[in-house]
């Protein structure tokens, strides 16, 4: 007998947090291990946001709140939306949940049917395709391609729309390809999702703050308000706030979905941290000086990384326009004879490989769903990334010398 669901059936682990667990193990051992997979700042979070939230505990804010959120809190999310994007809501149209994951999980539980269709663009993050299985929908995948940037194409978003459509998922800047949609390359989508009311648009915005060389984010909405009222507009303060372990993610959207998102908390998680929210107020209402300096050392990372690894054989890497991550292709070491004897036939097997011969941990491109690639994390020290794409040059010659 057993005391698995069947929609525990229907996914697998999380491949990003396999790996890192791997990476750390093998630390744990011993080994020379830089770690690459997690999609983490190794910033420390900004002074004024800690002593917000030492703040809250002296003050005694350390109480259940609303399911969704704190109004301060909700306030302060509705003023960034109308300050640096444009959009107008009110508080009963923001939910605050525990993550970014969350809120993409609890839109999901509010809306979704048996048979509904969720249409995902690929590469894709690793946790949408089983948020959309759990909650009983099928994920329909839409490749991209490498010298189309890694972006949705909009005669292939028209070709994957059934009626069964529910949601568009698009995330830009996006994880793992650090692809970025123009303002132009949005209109062209939302063109299509004009003559398609029945879909509605998911726009994970994590990432908003990290785009480089002048770069200009624009979200969904913002670009065609004829979809907002039909458009989730999700972000967070992971990411930009260097906040990963204070599990706040948010949301703006049709009072209807949100609602629904409450009704979902109220029976899971209830509110998110209380800590974590008043500590959010001031990350979305305070100084905002250092994102650029960060944002500025994160692109000279990338573009250590990118021609790093355009100089390791068998390896194509486009530079990407955000994010903090780049994919590159790994078609060229496919088919080699690996350090052990064994054939290179998947980049699980490079992603793999690489980890027991070298001691770098990167992800493999088939848990994003676009092969053959692999995902590094350039959210670490420069001199950690140097040390690592000497090792990964090194691999690569290795193997196209096999």
């Amino acid at each position: 007998m057993t005391v698995t669901s069947a929609a525990l059936g229907r996914i697998k682990p999380s491949p990003t947090m396999a790996v890192t667990a791997r990476a750390r193990a093998m630390q744990a051992a011993g080994h020379p291990v830089i770690a690459l997979g997690a999609g983490e700042p190794d910033f420390d979070t900004p002074t004024h946001i800690k002593d917000a939230a030492m703040r809250a505990i002296r003050d005694g804010r350390t109480k259940y709140t609303d399911v969704d959120g704190i109004p301060e809190l909700k306030d302060a999310i509705v003023r960034k939306f109308a300050r640096e994007n444009g959009l107008e809501y009110s508080r009963a149209q923001v939910n605050v949940s525990p993550g970014g994951k969350a809120v993409i999980f609890n839109a999901f539980m509010a809306t979704l049917s048996p048979g509904d269709e969720v249409i995902i663009p690929a590469p894709y993050w690793v946790s949408y395709p089983d948020m959309a299985l759990l909650c009983d929908a099928r994920p329909v995948f839409v490749p991209t391609r490498l010298d189309q940037g890694f972006k949705l194409q909009p005669d292939d978003l028209q070709r994957a729309i059934t009626p069964r459509t529910k949601w568009l998922l698009l995330n830009s800047p996006s994880n793992p390809s650090g692809a970025a949609y123009t303002t132009d390359d949005l209109r062209a989508i939302a063109q299509v999702l004009m003559a398609a009311p029945h879909v509605h648009v998911l726009t994970d915005d994590i990432y908003e703050h990290l785009v480089y060389d002048g770069f200009t984010f624009s979200t969904i909405a913002q670009v065609e308000p004829g979809l907002l009222p039909r458009t989730l507009t999700m972000n967070g303060v992971s990411k930009a706030y260097a906040m990963t372990g204070w599990r706040i993610g948010y949301a703006a959207g049709p009072d209807t979905i949100i609602r629904g998102m409450a009704a979902v908390m109220g029976h899971s998680t209830s509110n998110p941290c209380s800590i974590s929210q008043y500590a959010s107020v001031a990350a979305l209402d305070g100084p905002q000086d250092f994102l650029e300096p960060n944002r500025q050392l994160f692109a000279g990372r990338r573009d250590l990384v990118v021609s790093m690894l355009n100089r390791a054989p068998g390896l194509t890497c486009p530079t990407p326009q955000g994010a903090f991550y780049v994919y590159p292709s790994c078609a060229g070491l496919i088919g080699r004879r690996a350090p052990g004897g064994g054939v290179i036939a998947t980049d699980e097997d490079v992603a793999r490989e690489l980890l027991e011969t070298e001691g770098v941990a990167v992800v493999h491109g088939a848990a994003f769903g676009t092969s053959p690639c692999f995902r590094i994390s350039y959210a670490t020290s420069t001199e950690r990334l140097e040390e690592a794409c000497t090792r990964i040059q090194r691999f690569c010659e290795r193997l196209m010398a096999s």
